[in-house]
């Protein structure tokens, strides 16, 4: 036939059976009549072997040239290995992110991620992701919509900049599990918020009140003998408040934590005299494991927030976090000079900028060092009769 036009679409005559007319000027370009009446245009091709065809539209909605003009569309997708077909029928039975969600926190994040981790991807997911885009086909989520997404949560930098993490790592696992094309994350490359870093250090005068409030609740039996020795750990080892919560008496050696596993796998943390003296000193109970015991009878004390509210709040350190301890350790080592290498293994970070993060401190120091070596220069030069004031008047002078 020649070439497919709304008149001559429209002149092919209804039979009782459906049957396809081919365009003469564009090959794989047809239209279908069907028995009703209705003529639909469509593309035909061949894809993995097979002949497939791939619906464009029904005549009158779209005119023979619009027609056209998708079918040149499809069938250069065609040439270039696509295939229009398949990929209509994935967008037609595809997953929608709330189901990518689910498949996620289950096949990934059980699998492969600590339990507080898990924990924090259940929260992003429930309230964040699922209400927003939850209902979206996968293969439908644009650029623009993630980008608009995180700019919705810009009130909450820390929240907008992780949620939209999480979703990059879902749709990279979509490309893999095949339920996405390969390369075609929308979440990638987003230009994060700038987080201001929630840090807070203890000075040495509040080093000392939380000192005293913690032996005096010990003292008056205010807090139990293992929440207050939890917290002087914490502050004695520099470690997470999870790892001192669930540690169990097999892990200490006199000079070690050993620890089977932690937020960055297997860790090794040195033990001081003092930390060990106060973990040797605790009552233990028969058939618990664990050093820090709660009212659980096997299991260890199952909120230490708790009791360090109360005790923050006697010391005057109502702004302070539980993990503002671990800062306070790794801030008092850098000022004493401890190299960060050092100090990265015995933090556990995963990277030395982690660690260098705290390298202000020691910044601190080296200024407080150069002052004393500065003024007690200044004093020689002062007692050789050279002062500050004979210089300015000399400067004045010339």
């Amino acid at each position: 036939m020649s070439k497919l036009t709304k008149r001559a679409v429209e002149a092919l005559e209804v039979r009782a059976k459906d049957y396809l007319v081919w365009d003469g000027d564009l090959s794989g370009f047809g239209v279908r009549v069907f028995a009703s009446g209705r003529k639909s245009y469509l593309v035909q091709y061949r894809a993995g072997g097979r002949t497939r065809r791939r619906s464009i539209g029904q005549h009158g909605a779209l005119t023979a040239d619009q027609a056209r003009v998708e079918a040149r569309k499809l069938l250069g997708d065609v040439a270039r290995g696509g295939n229009p077909s398949e990929e209509r029928q994935r967008h037609l039975s595809g997953e929608t992110i709330g189901a990518l969600c689910d498949r996620f926190l289950t096949e990934y994040a059980e699998q492969h991620c600590k339990p507080s981790t898990r924990k924090g991807y259940k929260i992003m997911v429930r309230t964040c992701i699922k209400p927003k885009l939850g209902s979206r086909k996968i293969v439908d989520v644009t650029r623009a919509e993630v980008v608009k997404f995180h700019y919705d949560l810009r009130d909450r930098p820390y929240t907008a900049n992780r949620a939209v993490s999480i979703l990059s790592k879902m749709f990279n696992l979509a490309e893999d599990w095949g339920l996405k094309t390969d390369s075609s994350n929308p979440a990638r490359r987003i230009k994060k918020f700038r987080e201001e870093e929630k840090k807070r250090y203890l000075s040495e005068a509040e080093q000392a009140r939380l000192g005293k409030v913690l032996a005096d609740a010990l003292e008056s039996g205010d807090e139990t003998p293992h929440a207050v020795s939890a917290i002087y750990l914490l502050m004695l080892t520099g470690c997470r408040m999870g790892e001192i919560r669930t540690l169990k008496w097999e892990y200490i050696t006199p000079h070690h934590l050993e620890l089977p596993d932690s937020k960055t796998g297997r860790r090794r943390i040195p033990l001081p005299r003092e930390a060990y003296n106060i973990v040797m000193a605790l009552p233990r109970k028969p058939g618990n494991p664990y050093v820090i015991l709660g009212e659980s009878e096997y299991g260890p004390l199952i909120n230490l927030q708790k009791p360090w509210l109360r005790i923050r709040k006697r010391a005057g350190l109502e702004d302070v976090r539980m993990h503002d301890l671990r800062h306070t350790y790794a801030s008092v080592a850098v000022m004493s000079g401890i190299d960060p290498f050092l100090l990265k293994e015995i933090m556990g970070h995963k990277n030395l900028q982690t660690t260098l993060r705290y390298s202000h401190f020691a910044d601190d120091a080296v200024q407080r060092a150069a002052g004393s070596v500065a003024s007690r220069l200044a004093g020689a030069m002062r007692n050789h009769g050279i002062n500050e004031t004979a210089l300015k008047k000399r400067l004045r002078v010339v």
